[in-house]
């Protein structure tokens, strides 16, 4: 019993970091593809992952979001940045931290 009790809880832990990192990592690909279409800019890419972090996890992960237009495969596009610290022991322990990228092609006027 003394051994399962750690085992339990760093499974736990494991699995409350990599949702952390998935839900940025999903919000900065929705953002770069906010950022894509016609008309649209990478501030509106920035503004719809800050959202959908805020939505889903909490304020504090959206302190830092980027977006700048950038190649994706030697075409235009737009790429989104989001630098977060996500908690490593606990839910206010230490935090260790994460930085992901969303990149989507942007369209251009024919």
């Amino acid at each position: 019993m003394v051994l399962l009790l750690p085992l339990v809880l760093g499974i736990a832990q494991v699995a409350l970091v990599l949702h952390v990192r998935n839900t940025v990592a999903a919000a900065a690909s929705e953002g770069a593809r906010a950022a894509a279409p016609l008309g649209a800019t990478p501030a509106d890419g920035a503004q719809r992952a800050r959202r959908l972090i805020a939505e889903a996890l909490a304020d504090r992960y959206a302190d830092d979001v980027t977006a700048a237009l950038a190649g994706v495969g030697g075409v235009p596009g737009v790429e989104v940045v989001v630098r977060t610290r996500v908690p490593a022991l606990g839910l206010f322990g230490p935090s260790v931290p994460v930085t992901v990228r969303g990149h989507a092609v942007r369209e251009v006027e024919p």
